[in-house]
């Protein structure tokens, strides 16, 4: 889990930049002891990765909360085998969007 200064860094942008990625659905945070933080494997290194944002974004247009969707993403599912998340970063990521929609609509 990152606090929402370190994925500004790592990610080279304004911490504002990342309020707006949240906001704009391309990331999601959860508040630990007070703090928002957003879990390293949503980020792809020092990147946004597309298909995290694009889940994300799928999930909470069809009114998944963030807690919901953070759940679909670091649940086990052995069809893919993995987390979504991990999937996201590799050659799974289109089902996974694919899931998403289904699962949101």
């Amino acid at each position: 889990m990152l606090p929402l200064p370190d994925v500004a860094e790592r990610l080279n942008i304004p911490v504002t930049k990342v309020h707006d990625l949240i906001h704009t659905n391309k990331l999601v945070a959860c508040r630990v002891d007070g703090v928002n933080m957003i879990p390293e494997a949503l980020l792809d290194g020092d990147e946004l990765s597309k298909f995290v944002a694009g889940a994300i974004t799928v999930l909470r247009d069809g009114g998944y909360e963030p807690d919901e969707i953070l759940h679909f993403l670091f649940t086990p599912d052995d069809t893919l085998p993995g987390r979504p998340v991990d999937a996201l970063h590799g050659h799974g990521a289109r089902e996974v969007i694919r899931r998403a929609q289904a699962m949101a609509f």
